[in-house]
Formats: C-alpha cells, sequence, structure tokens
C-alpha cells in the first residue's frame, strides 16, 4: 500500500526538467522571447526590448509550466557564434528556432542555418518549434507561408510545428509551450536522454 501511495506522490508532485534550445539567426527576437517567457511564466516585468542587447555566447532562463521545468538556452546568432550550438546540442530536449518574419530578406540566411542544426547527429529526434516571430508587425510574413519556404517536408520522425508569434507582445507564445511540453513529454527523445541519465520514465 504505501508503494502504491508513494507512486502516487511522486508522479503528481515530481517535476520533469527539460532542456530546451532557443536558435536562429542574430536580430531574430531569441531573447526579447526569452524575456517575455521568463515574463510571462515567473509573474516578472523582464527586461523592455529596447534594453535588449544582442546575445553573446549563452542566455539561460528557467521557468515552470504546470508540474513541468523548462530550462531555455538561448544561444547568439550571430554566423560567428554559431558554431558553438552543437556543444548544446546532445543534452537538449527540444529546440525553439525563432525566425524574423518580417524580414524576407534573411529567410535564405535562416533557412541555411536551420537545415545545418537539423542535419546534427545530436539532435535526432528533437521536436522542433518555428517561430514565426514579430507577428506585431504588418509587413510580416504568417506562420504557413514560412512554412512554404522553409520547405521541412524531408524530415525525420522529428516532430515538429510552425506557429505565429510576437515576442514583443506575446502573441502565441502561450499556445507555443504548451505544444512544446506535450510533445517532449511524450517524445522518443526525452525517453532516450531519461535512459541515458539512469532516470526511469516519472510515469511508469
Amino acid at each position: 500500500m504505501f508503494s502504491l501511495f508513494y507512486g502516487l506522490w511522486k508522479h503528481i508532485f515530481s517535476k520533469t526538467e527539460f532542456h530546451v534550445l532557443i536558435l536562429g539567426i542574430d536580430k531574430a527576437g531569441k531573447t526579447t522571447l526569452l524575456e517575455k517567457l521568463k515574463a510571462h511564466y515567473l509573474n516578472l516585468e523582464g527586461l523592455p526590448p529596447d534594453r535588449i542587447v544582442p546575445t553573446v555566447g549563452l542566455n539561460i532562463g528557467r521557468v515552470e509550466v504546470l508540474n513541468t521545468k523548462l530550462v531555455f538556452w538561448d544561444l547568439g546568432g550571430q554566423p560567428g557564434l554559431r558554431s558553438i550550438w552543437e556543444k548544446y546540442y546532445e543534452e537538449a530536449h527540444a529546440v525553439i528556432y525563432v525566425v524574423d518574419a518580417a524580414c524576407p530578406s534573411r529567410f535564405e540566411d535562416s533557412k541555411s542555418a536551420l537545415e545545418k542544426v537539423l542535419r546534427h547527429e545530436d539532435l535526432q529526434g528533437a521536436p522542433l518549434l518555428i517561430l514565426a516571430n514579430k507577428q506585431d508587425l504588418s509587413e510580416a510574413a504568417s506562420a504557413e507561408e514560412l512554412a512554404r519556404y522553409l520547405d521541412l517536408k524531408k524530415l525525420d520522425e522529428r516532430a515538429y510545428t510552425f506557429e505565429a508569434v510576437s515576442a514583443y507582445d506575446g502573441t502565441g507564445i502561450k499556445e507555443s509551450v504548451d505544444w512544446l511540453v506535450e510533445v517532449m513529454e511524450r517524445s522518443k527523445r526525452t525517453e532516450m536522454l531519461r535512459i541515458r541519465a539512469g532516470v526511469r520514465n516519472p510515469s511508469s
């Protein structure tokens, strides 16, 4: 009887922790997104967008969504910094890829960087959330338009989706995080990382 109640208690009160990479080329709005996530889920004011500077290296944000801990790793997107991205792939449960949807002239660079990310074996099977950011701007491409341009039909069994968001005003952020948490909880990638860490699935 004790083991039954202990198992139930552990399932209800233990918190799963997921590591999520926030990637994208520079000026896509990654750090603004991280600040909005912290503001929304931690009830903090967060930095105003005009005080946010480009990431050089790594920014980390920790939030909780229901019974799930999310650790976001925001990595700098300048060309000279993209080579460090792969140092974080092995421990990542999922990837958020941010695209400046209001700047079509940089879509090709963004697509090229994303394709390189997806080819890396250390990210095999990691769920992918692509954000068409800056929807607060009238010229921003929709999520559907961005999906057609990036053309990710050749992906393996990876779960992925496109969402239209604004890291500036928060549009679409909650829906995007809800999707990400759901897919990570049932992802083969998550199970693989748990096994490698010697941790059993909390629901088992």
